[in-house]
């Protein structure tokens, strides 16, 4: 139970949090990030950890001057880029055996909705992946249960990580540091955990309205 509260504390004040990282252990923060951005992406027991709100808060650190802009963006890309093809490895070795029932650590819903949204939107579901938490998580594990050509799931990880790397951690470095964004930096956190978690809230809510329908 410390451990969950920790981490709910992690993401809802990412930016006190890194704060006090950087000054505690300096460089090795890079480390810590590529670990966290590694595991979200590359591993899909780990769904929970933070992504979007984190890749904003790295660019805050880098805009307040306490870590370097390229370095993070660098980090920040291997570990994504790393991340989806240890997933989508994964998910042509142990997938389709996973696939069909629950275990202690992966949730089959979690798989068939990730399947479902790769299916409607074939290789891009990559790329649109990245933004949504969970699904981020999912989409390569399942790409590689499809056996997805390897040189195109390359081709639409790198695009995807590039996009949502170089996006969100430049919206922090020069906008993390307005004294509108200072002041009310939890509640931009809030929002792009909001944001993120919308297309989740929109299909739950499409798939519920169709089964009322239907009964």
């Amino acid at each position: 139970m410390e451990l969950v509260a920790w981490l709910i504390s992690f993401v809802l004040h990412i930016d006190r949090h890194l704060f006090d990282l950087v000054s505690n252990y300096g460089a090795w923060v890079y480390a810590l990030l590529f670990l966290i951005v590694f595991c979200e992406t590359g591993l899909v027991v780990t769904p929970f950890l933070p992504g979007d709100s984190l890749l904003f808060a790295c660019g805050v650190l880098a805009g307040a001057g306490l870590t370097s802009y390229p370095k993070t963006v660098g980090v920040l890309l291997a570990a994504g880029i790393l991340g989806d093809f240890v997933n989508y490895k994964i998910g042509r070795r142990v997938g389709p055996a996973i696939f069909k029932q629950d275990t202690r650590f992966i949730k089959k819903a979690h798989l068939v909705k990730a399947h479902a949204f790769y299916e409607r939107h074939g290789g891009k579901a990559i790329v649109l992946a990245r933004f949504i938490p969970i699904i981020r998580t999912f989409a390569p594990f399942v790409a590689g249960i499809a056996v997805m050509n390897p040189a195109t799931f390359l081709l639409f990880n790198v695009t995807g990580c590039v996009i949502w790397v170089a996006s969100l951690v430049s919206a922090g470095y020069f906008l993390g540091n307005t004294p509108f964004a200072r002041e009310h930096f939890s509640l931009i956190v809030y929002a792009i955990i909001l944001v993120s978690i919308m297309p989740i809230v929109v299909e739950l809510i499409k798939g519920w309205w169709k089964q009322r329908k239907n009964t």
